[in-house]
C-alpha cells in the first residue's frame, strides 16, 4: 500500500476500508491553496446551497472538504455542525468515485447501513455528490444533497449538481487567483522600493547618492521659497584620504567611509539628510538651523571622530580628520549655487591647514 493513503475505517462497517487517493499528500496541499478551510460562511457560497437544496428538492445540503482527519463545511443547510469526523464521513466515499456519487438507499447499501449518521440523528436516508475538483482532477470536497429517505435525482437535478459543483470551483479559483495577484503585487511593490532604494543611495555607505542629494536640494529650494525657515549646507572632505588608501589599501579606506558615516549617523540630528557627493566628500542638509547650531554640530563630529579609530590597522589606532565649510542655505540662490558657495568655504579650510570648519560671514 502507498506510503501516503489514508485509511478511514466506515463506521458500523469494520471490514469496509475507505482508500483516500494515493496522492493524498498533493491533494491536501492543493486543498490548503485555496485558503478556504475553516474561513466564515459567505453569501457566495450559501446561495449555491440553497438553490441545489431547492432543485433537488433535498432538505440538506452542502459545500465540504475533505482534510486530514476531518470532514469540513464552508455551507451548509439543514446540519446544525459545521465540521464531522472522516471516519463516518459519506463524502469520504465519494471523492474515489470518477463521477457523481449516489447512493439511493443507505440503509441498503453495506458501506454505510451502521453509520451512525444513518442509524441515528439526523438518520440520512440518500445521498447525492459531485466532486469539486482542481484543475489536476485531485478531488478535494463535494457539493452534496442529503434527505431523510430513499430517493434519486432526476436528469435535470444531476446536471444542476454537476454544474453548481463547478461554480464552487470557479469561485474558488478566482479568489486564489486574486490572492496571488495580490501576493505578486506586494513582491512587484518591495522589488520596486528596494530598487528606488538601491538607486537613492551609495552603495558603500548607505546614504544618500549626490544626484538624490541634489534632487532633494530642488525640493528644498521650492520649500523655503514659499516660506519654510532657512537651512544650513556643510560640504565635508576627509583629510589626507588618498594616503589612507595609498598606505593600507582601498579595503582601509572603504571602512573608514563606512566608519565615518556611521559616526555622522549617530552625531547629526533624524531631520539632517547625509549624503556622500563623491569620493571622500559629503555634504550634510541641516533643514531649520542657523550657522552657530550647524557650526556645534560639525564641532561634536570632530569630538566623536577623536574618540573613534576608524584606520586602527595592526593595532596601531588611526585617527581620522575632516574639512568643512558651512553656508546658509536661504533660497535667495540655487542649489548649485549653495553648492559652490559650501564648496568654495571648504577648500578655504583646506588650503588653511585642514581639520578646521570655515563658516560663511
Amino acid at each position: 500500500m502507498p506510503e501516503n493513503t489514508i485509511i478511514a475505517p466506515t463506521a458500523g462497517a469494520p471490514d469496509a476500508e475507505t482508500c483516500l487517493p494515493d496522492s493524498e499528500e498533493r491533494r491536501l496541499a492543493s486543498l490548503e491553496s485555496y485558503g478556504v478551510l475553516d474561513t466564515v460562511e459567505e453569501a457566495d457560497f450559501d446561495d449555491i446551497v440553497e438553490l441545489i437544496s431547492i432543485i433537488c428538492e433535498a432538505p440538506i445540503a452542502v459545500i465540504n472538504f475533505i482534510d486530514r482527519d476531518r470532514q469540513w463545511f464552508k455551507s451548509v443547510k439543514g446540519l446544525g455542525v459545521r465540521e464531522t469526523p472522516l471516519d463516518i464521513s459519506i463524502c469520504a466515499h465519494a471523492i474515489l468515485q470518477p463521477d457523481l456519487f449516489i447512493v439511493e438507499d443507505t440503509r441498503e447499501d453495506p458501506r454505510f447501513s451502521n453509520n451512525p449518521l444513518v442509524t441515528q440523528d439526523p438518520y440520512l436516508r440518500f445521498y447525492a455528490g459531485a466532486l469539486l475538483t482542481d484543475k489536476d482532477g485531485l478531488p478535494l470536497g463535494t457539493l452534496c444533497v442529503l434527505d431523510h429517505k430513499p430517493r434519486d435525482l432526476n436528469a435535470n437535478q444531476r446536471f444542476a449538481l454537476q454544474t453548481l459543483a463547478n461554480q464552487v470551483m470557479t469561485q474558488l479559483e478566482f479568489r486564489r487567483s486574486l490572492r496571488e495577484q495580490q501576493a505578486l503585487i506586494e513582491k512587484l511593490d518591495a522589488v520596486r522600493k528596494d530598487l528606488v532604494i538601491t538607486a537613492a543611495t551609495d552603495s558603500l555607505t548607505g546614504l544618500l547618492n549626490r544626484g538624490s542629494f541634489e534632487q532633494l536640494l530642488e525640493r528644498e529650494a521650492i520649500r523655503i521659497q514659499q516660506g519654510a525657515p532657512p537651512a544650513v549646507l556643510m560640504m565635508i572632505d576627509l583629510d589626507f584620504f588618498k594616503e589612507i588608501n595609498d598606505q593600507f589599501g582601498h579595503h582601509v579606506g572603504d571602512r573608514a567611509l563606512t566608519g565615518f558615516a556611521d559616526v555622522c549617523r549617530d552625531v547629526f540630528r533624524q531631520s539632517d539628510i547625509l549624503a556622500r557627493w563623491g569620493g571622500e566628500e559629503f555634504v550634510v542638509f541641516m533643514p531649520r538651523t542657523t550657522l552657530h547650531s550647524a557650526l556645534l554640530a560639525a564641532e561634536r563630529l570632530r569630538t566623536a571622530l577623536r574618540q573613534n579609530d576608524l584606520i586602527a590597522v595592526n593595532s596601531a589606532p588611526g585617527a581620522i580628520t575632516f574639512s568643512a565649510g558651512l553656508c546658509t542655505f536661504s533660497g535667495k540662490q540655487s542649489p548649485a549655487e549653495a553648492m559652490q558657495r559650501a564648496d568654495e568655504l571648504l577648500y578655504q579650510a583646506k588650503t588653511e591647514g585642514r581639520d578646521r570648519i570655515i563658516c560663511e560671514e
